[in-house]
């Protein structure tokens, strides 16, 4: 059975498991430290696929590649 967790403002992330808990706590650790853009853009992606509606971002970045090339 999925739980869906609240951790920031109204973003609901599936934590269903304790892969999942894992990575979103490397993430929080993440955000905390001084990250280059390229390396800030993906942690962004790799924590909108806990997200419940992940492929929202995904659309959102491949559209904006798809612009620049």
């Amino acid at each position: 059975m999925k739980k869906y967790v609240l951790r920031e403002g109204n973003k609901k992330y599936l934590i269903d498991n304790y892969t999942d808990q894992k990575i979103f706590d490397i993430i929080k650790k993440l955000e905390k430290k001084k990250l280059n853009k390229k390396d800030k853009e993906l942690v962004k992606l790799i924590k909108t696929q806990l997200e419940k509606d992940w492929r929202k971002y995904l659309v959102k970045e491949l559209n904006k590649l798809e612009k620049r090339n």
